[in-house]
């Protein structure tokens, strides 16, 4: 594996506490060499301690000796009274630091002082106690980095799920629910895991597990795309439930609905079913990257395999069944091939145009091999990776709010 490096730093916003005193730390995505995506916060004060501390150790660098050799970048000392106001200037320089940092030589962006800065902290992990006045006030960044006051909002109004069946986590950067517990979703990740946090606790959950509280349905889950992506199988999976399908690794095919609990409506071909969007990776992206992420990381369980499960909600979750789903594309392939083509045969069949792209990393199986009769219903095995992953924001804030999401 090497020795570990961080590949990127990203500045998220800040967030205003209240225990034990009123005071801002700033959140930070690290990107690190495994492609593992962790979220810490640190306040001012110790960011700048950090920056003194890497000034006297690289003198030369720090310009101490001839001032035009300096390379690391400046960082304004902290003010006697650090107000919101300030916390929210201060996010312009801040991100450019990190920028600045990410683009020192490798002796500098990976000597101890650098990685410990940044690593995950127990308190990193675990929400301050909650303050009898107010919960933490969750600020973002505006996406284009500017530093404009007059463009960041307010707090963040995080959505709140229901847990609809206990949960026990499978390793630490998980969190156990009860049924009926409360949480607040902070990310909501494609691949099926949502960071959430709970009064003092944090940690990744299935999405399965939760429903919205006003509505069983899921109000952001896009509409099907029966034109289809194309898409890589990262990893073999074999069906565990009659309305899914198994692929080997290396398959190409095309991604018709993506829906927020992972588990992603494909096509092969006529047939269709659910694969887990964890193992899939867009076609023409390098596969051995995704891979990587993979390894110790399991598929979230699905909604139909959650035993107990207590909805607050008299009507169930609308759902559009794998005839719907072959009726539609069927429809749409006939469709297409009868449409004029003015180039070669194939043209305009991404699907087509990316099995001709894909590594051949495995052989496709034979149509009979595809259409083999599903196992019978299984409860799955699953296991969050081990390390914290970002805010996704985007998927957290109401259809309403501005994207506030910070692509890294």
């Amino acid at each position: 594996m090497g020795d570990p490096f961080i590949r990127h730093i990203a500045l998220l916003g800040f967030e205003k506490r209240f225990v034990p005193s009123q005071h801002y730390v700033y959140m930070f995505l690290v990107k690190w060499q495994d492609l593992s995506e962790k979220l810490v916060y640190r306040r001012f004060t110790e960011i700048y301690e950090f920056h003194k501390t890497l000034k006297q150790m690289f003198p030369i660098e720090a310009g101490d000796i001839t001032p035009e050799n300096r390379i690391i970048p400046h960082l304004p000392a902290p003010r006697w009274f650090d107000g919101q106001r300030v916390a929210e200037s201060r996010q312009g320089t801040l991100s450019e630091y990190c920028s600045a940092l990410m683009s020192l030589p490798v002796k500098i962006s990976r000597c101890p002082h650098f990685l410990n800065f940044f690593k995950v902290r127990p308190d990193d992990l675990k929400l301050p106690a909650d303050s009898q006045v107010k919960k933490p006030e969750t600020y973002l960044m505006a996406r284009d980095g500017k530093n404009n006051i007059a463009d960041i909002t307010g707090p963040i109004i995080l959505q709140t799920y229901r847990a609809i069946a206990s949960y026990e986590k499978n390793s630490r950067s998980e969190m156990t629910l009860a049924t009926g517990d409360v949480v607040d979703v902070v990310e909501k990740n494609e691949n099926g895991w949502w960071f959430c946090q709970m009064k003092t606790k944090r940690g990744w959950v299935p999405a399965s597990y939760l429903e919205p509280l006003d509505s069983p349905d899921e109000s952001e889950d896009p509409e099907p795309n029966y034109e289809g992506e194309p898409y890589v199988t990262i990893k073999s999976y074999t069906a565990l439930l009659e309305d899914e399908v198994s692929l080997e690794q290396g398959e190409t095919i095309e991604v018709i609905h993506k829906l927020l609990d992972g588990w992603w409506v494909v096509r092969k071909e006529d047939i269709t079913g659910y694969f887990p969007s964890m193992y899939l990776q867009k076609a023409g992206q390098d596969v051995a990257e995704a891979q990587s992420k993979i390894k110790s990381r399991g598929a979230p369980p699905r909604r139909s395999s959650i035993h107990n499960a207590h909805s607050i909600h008299q009507r169930s979750r609308k759902r559009i069944s794998q005839d719907a789903y072959r009726r539609n594309s069927v429809r749409f392939l006939q469709q297409r091939q009868r449409q004029p083509r003015s180039g070669p045969q194939r043209a305009g069949n991404p699907l087509r145009a990316a099995q001709d792209r894909a590594p051949q990393a495995a052989t496709s199986r034979a149509p009979e091999a595809q259409r083999r009769p599903h196992p019978a219903p299984l409860q799955r095995e699953h296991q969050a990776e081990a390390g914290i992953r970002c805010l996704r924001l985007r998927g957290a804030l109401p259809t309403s709010s501005p994207s506030l999401y910070i692509h890294v």
